[in-house]
Parts: C-alpha cells; structure tokens; sequence
C-alpha cells in the first residue's frame, strides 16, 4: 500500500515539475523570440554591415557554450539568455536588410517567418501530445548537424547555388529533428532546467528561419 501511494506520488510530482518545466521553457522562448526581434529592428535602424551577423554569432555561442553552463542555475542564466538571443538578433539585422532589399524581399521574410511558426508549432504539438520518446534521435541529429556544419564551411569557399540550397534542406531537416528530441527531452524528464531548453529551441527557431529565407531567395532569384 505505501509502496503504491510512493508511486503514484512521485509520477504525481514527476508531472507537475515537467508541466513547469514546459510551461517556463516556452514562457522565457516568447520573450526572448520578442527580445530578438526588437534587437533585429535596432540593428536594421542602424544599417550595420553585414560582418554584424558573423561577429553576433560567433559571440552568442562563445557565451553560449562556457558562459551559460556556469549559470543556468541561477538567476543570472536569464539574463544570459537573454544577452545571446538579442545577439543573434541583432546579428540577424543586416540579412533581413539584405533580402528586404530584394523585389520580393517582404513576401521571402514574411513566408520565412510563417513557415517557421509552423514547423516549430506543428512539431512541438506534435511531441507534446503523442510523448513519444525522440532520444534516440540524438547521435544521428550530432553527426549531421557537424557534417552539414563541415559542408557549409566548404561551400563559403566554393560558393554553389545548389550546395547552398541542399545545406538549407538539410539544416531544416536537423533543427526539426532537434524540435522533436529536445522537447521529448523535457517531458520525460531528461531536461530539466528550462533556461537551457529555451536556448536549445531558440537555436532551432533560429537556424530553420535563416535556412528557409536562403532557401526562398536562392528559388526566387531570377539570375
């Protein structure tokens, strides 16, 4: 009898601190998303040049990587979270500038911008309402998020449309992945800490935007 009670007690408790899990997670993701898209407009009001956006990132993973870890905990990982979002936002400025520029600049944004609430919507319901177990799914999403890394690098040097279309493809494909494993990481209790489930999905959003707007001006590039 008590053995069941314990039971039912911790599965009880188990679900509560992933519902807040879940609920922080996607909270702290809606502010940050708002953050970047002000630091983006201050960034495009400015007219900073396009090595903005290398800089931005190359920033944003470097806290990313050994300044977040030290402070998830805390109070202080907010406001680190925060800091790299609005970098990569302000980092994303010069591109949207660039396509903005383009003749059918807004309708690229816009369609980017739509298709990526959608694919991060459709799967995120989609994990949170079959619990479906994704971690399996971690080593493959590694190897190919490095390998397409490796094909980008390649590619800035050889400079190919078609390269460049199939790495965008793929990235979509990965950070979809990503969507799926990071949020099954959190409802079977494999993530618990929800600043740096925030910065996983942030980076998600992020890089299926990017992608799709490349995707979408290399289609609607007349040349």
């Amino acid at each position: 009898m008590n053995r069941s009670y314990s039971t039912v007690a911790h599965s009880a408790s188990s679900a509560l601190t992933t519902n807040k899990v879940l609920r922080n997670t996607y909270m702290l993701l809606s502010l940050t998303l708002l953050f970047s898209s002000l630091t983006a407009g201050l960034s495009m009001f400015l007219n900073m040049p396009p090595m903005t956006y290398l800089i931005s990132v190359i920033g944003a993973m470097l806290i990313a990587m050994f300044v977040l870890p030290r402070f998830a905990q805390s109070v202080a990982g907010i406001g680190i979270v925060f800091l790299i979002t609005g970098l990569l936002g302000f980092g994303l400025g010069p591109m949207l500038t660039m396509y903005a520029s383009l003749p059918n600049g807004g309708d690229i944004i816009t369609l980017s911008l739509a298709g990526t609430g959608t694919i991060f919507i459709g799967l995120s319901v989609y994990a949170l309402f079959t619990r479906k177990d994704f971690s399996f799914l971690g080593g493959f999403l590694m190897v190919g998020f490095l390998l397409v890394l490796l094909a980008a690098l390649a590619n800035i040097f050889l400079q190919i449309p078609a390269m460049s279309l199939a790495i965008s493809t793929v990235v979509i494909l990965i950070m979809s992945g990503f969507i799926l494993y990071d949020t099954s990481r959190i409802i079977h209790g494999g993530e618990t800490n929800y600043v740096l489930a925030t910065i996983g999905l942030y980076m998600t959003i992020f890089n299926i935007f990017i992608s799709l707007m490349q995707i979408l001006g290399i289609m609607g590039n007349d040349d």
